[in-house]
C-alpha cells in the first residue's frame, strides 16, 4: 500500500533541524519577513545542541587573540582545514556570540566578567560554557525564544524529512512524514536549508542522541549534491562506561580543569603519546586509549579528577556531578570509568562560505555541513561556533538570492520508499553500527574496510519498495553515509588527522586534498516535478 500525499504546503524558507545552525538562520530569515518552516523529526529542543556540554569557543579574553585561536584550528585540522573558512569562523564568532548574549544566553561568568575554560588543543582559555555543562541546552533556549517570537516562523515537530524535492535541477521543497497522523506531505519553498546534524547512530558506541542519522547527508546525496571529507570521523575520548550507563560524554573541559586519564593500576599513559598529555587533541586522547587497553586488555581506562573538590565540581559540572553520582562514580572520589565512542562528523555537504551546495536552492549549515572549519580534526568547542556563524551566513545568502515559492500544486500523489521493511530497519541498524565501529572505527585497515563495504551495499541491495515510516527512512540514510563513510576511507591511504590507517601509517603531502563524492545521477524513488 502506497503513502498518500495528502497536503501541500508552500513557504519562502524550509529549514531542517532546531539545533544552532538552524535556529540561528530562522531568526534572521524571519526577521528578513520571509515565510519560514522549521523541521524537526522529534521536538524542536531536541538536537546534538542540546547535548554539548563544554562550551561554545572565541577570542574574546583578554589574554586572546583571534590569530591564535585561527592557529589553534589549522593545527587541529592537520592540513586540510580551508584556511579562509577557519578565518571566517575566528573573526565573525565573537560578533555572533555577542548576539547571542544580547538574545537572551546567559554564559557563566566570574564577577561582572565573562568565564572561560580551556580544552584540548586550545592555546589559551577562550570557551564559554553556561550553568556550568549545560551550553548548548542554554543557547537553544535562548535561540528558541527568539525565534518564537516571530509569527512568519512555522514548527513542524515529529515531522521526518523523507527526501529533497527536485524541479529540474533546482531543490524545491521537502516530502514530509508526520509521525502524528502517519501522513505524507509536500512542503515546497524557495530554499531549503539544511541544519540537522551529523551520523553519530553509524557507530555502536556514541555520545549522539538517537536522533543522529544523517539524514540531511543522505538525502543532499541522493539529490545529486557534492559531499566531503566523510572519512574524518572524530571520536570523543572520554565517555562513561559503566554497566546500565548511556555513553554519556565527559566533557573535555573536565580535563582542562585538570583530570588525568589512568589505567587500572593508577598510572598515567597519555604523556609518552603527546607532550599535551590528556590536552592532545582528541584523535591523538582516542588513540591513546585503544592502544592502552589493547596492551592491559582491559575494557577501559580512568578519568581522574580527584584534585578537584565537591564544591568545585558540583558548581563547574553540576550535569556532569550528577550524572555521575546517579551511576555510582562520585568525581571528587573516584576515578570514572571511560572509553572513547562517536562523538562528531567533520565531513559533510560540501558548502561554499555562504552556505551554498552544489544543488541550486539548497543550503547547508552547521554539523550535516562541510565548509572546510574542521579539516582532519576538530578543535574542541568549535562546533557551535560553527553553527552560529555559519547559521548566519547561509540566512544571509538565502534573503539575498530568494526566488518565489512554487505557487502551482503538483500532481506528484502516492509515493513509497526503497529501504528496507520496519521490522527489518532496527535490527539493520545494530548490525551495521556493530559493523562501523568493528571496521571503520578509530583504527582502520584495508581488507577490513572493503569487507565492510561489501556488506553495506549487500544491505542497501536488497531494499524493497514499501510505505514511508521512520525506521525504514532512518536505516536507509545511514546505509548511505555507512557506505560512503568507508569508501572514503578506504580511498585515503594515508593516516591524517582523526582517519588513521594501520596500513598507512605515514602522514603524505599527495594526500592534502579533499575527497569528494556525488551521486552519478538523482536516486531513482527521489521525488521530481518539470
Amino acid at each position: 500500500m502506497l503513502n498518500r500525499v495528502n497536503e501541500e504546503r508552500f513557504f519562502d524558507a524550509l529549514i531542517v533541524g532546531t539545533g544552532i545552525a538552524g535556529l540561528r538562520a530562522a531568526v534572521d530569515l524571519a526577521g528578513a519577513g520571509l515565510r519560514v518552516a522549521l523541521v524537526t523529526k522529534d521536538d524542536p529542543t531536541d538536537s546534538n545542541t542540546g547535548y554539548a556540554q563544554g562550551g561554545i569557543a572565541a577570542a574574546l579574553s583578554e589574554e586572546d587573540r583571534i590569530e591564535l585561536h585561527l592557529q589553534d584550528t589549522l593545527r587541529s585540522g592537520d592540513g586540510l582545514c580551508d584556511r579562509e573558512a577557519v578565518r571566517v569562523l575566528v573573526e565573525e564568532g565573537p560578533e555572533r556570540i555577542q548576539e547571542l548574549i544580547d538574545w537572551g544566553t546567559r554564559f557563566d561568568r566570574e564577577g561582572t566578567r565573562l568565564a572561560f575554560a580551556r580544552e584540548g588543543a586550545h592555546s589559551r582559555r577562550r570557551v564559554l560554557h553556561a550553568h556550568g555543562d549545560s551550553t548548548g541546552m542554554e543557547i537553544v533556549r535562548a535561540l528558541l525564544s527568539r525565534a518564537r517570537s516571530f509569527s512568519s516562523l512555522a514548527f513542524f515537530s515529529r515531522t521526518l524529512s523523507v527526501d529533497l524535492v527536485l524541479e529540474g535541477e533546482r531543490c524545491t521543497g521537502l516530502l514530509l512524514l508526520d509521525e502524528t497522523t502517519g501522513e505524507v506531505g509536500l512542503a515546497r519553498a524557495g530554499s531549503v536549508l539544511l541544519a540537522s546534524g551529523g551520523a553519530g547512530r553509524l557507530y555502536r558506541e556514541t555520545t549522539n542522541p538517537p536522533q543522529a542519522t544523517g539524514d540531511g547527508m543522505a538525502m543532499a546525496y541522493r539529490a545529486g549534491a557534492a559531499l566531503a571529507d566523510l572519512e574524518f570521523v572524530q571520536f570523543h575520548p572520554t565517555t562513561l562506561f559503566a554497566p546500565g550507563a548511556p555513553r554519556f560524554l565527559l566533557s573535555e573541559a573536565l580535563r582542562g580543569e585538570g583530570a588525568v586519564l589512568r589505567n587500572r593500576q593508577g598510572e598515567r599513559f597519555m604523556l609518552p603519546f603527546h607532550a599535551d598529555g590528556e590536552l592532545a587533541p582528541r584523535d591523538v586522547v582516542s588513540r591513546g586509549i585503544v592502544q592502552e587497553l589493547e596492551r592491559s586488555g582491559e575494557a577501559c581506562v580512568y578519568l581522574d579528577l580527584t584534585v578537584r573538590d565537591a564544591d568545585f565540581l558540583r558548581r563547574r559540572f553540576p550535569r556532569i556531578h550528577e550524572t555521575c553520582l546517579r551511576f555510582g562514580f562520585d568525581l571528587a572520589r573516584d576515578r570514572v570509568p571511560v572509553h572513547p565512542s562517536a562523538h562528531y562528523f567533520m565531513g559533510g555537504v560540501k558548502t561554499d562560505l555562504w552556505g551554498r551546495t552544489s544543488v541550486p536552492g539548497l543550503y547547508a549549515a552547521g554539523e550535516v555541513a562541510c565548509a572546510g572549519v574542521h579539516g582532519a580534526n576538530r578543535l574542541a568547542s568549535n562546533s557551535l561556533l560553527e553553527g552560529v556563524v555559519f547559521g548566519a551566513r547561509a540566512a544571509k545568502t538565502m534573503v539575498s538570492e530568494a526566488v518565489a515559492s512554487p505557487s502551482t500544486t503538483s500532481p506528484f500523489r502516492d509515493m513509497e520508499l526503497l529501504a528496507p521493511s520496519s521490522a527489518e530497519a532496527e535490527a539493520l541498524t545494530q548490525k551495521l553500527s556493530q559493523l562501523m565501529w568493528a571496521h571503520v572505527g578509530i583504527r582502520r585497515e584495508g581488507e577490513a574496510l572493503r569487507t565492510a563495504l561489501e556488506q553495506i551495499r549487500s544491505w542497501q541491495g536488497s531494499a524493497r519498495r514499501q510505505p514511508v515510516g521512520r525506521a525504514p527512512i532512518e536505516t536507509r540514510n545511514l546505509l548511505v553515509l555507512g557506505a560512503l563513510v568507508t569508501q572514503a576511507a578506504l580511498d585515503r591511504e594515508e593516516s591524517r588527522g582523526a582517519h588513521f590507517r594501520l596500513d598507512f601509517l605515514e602522514k603524505q603531502d599527495s594526500w592534502r586534498r579533499h575527497l569528494e563524492y556525488r551521486a552519478p545521477a538523482p536516486a531513482e524513488d527521489l521525488p521530481r516535478f518539470g
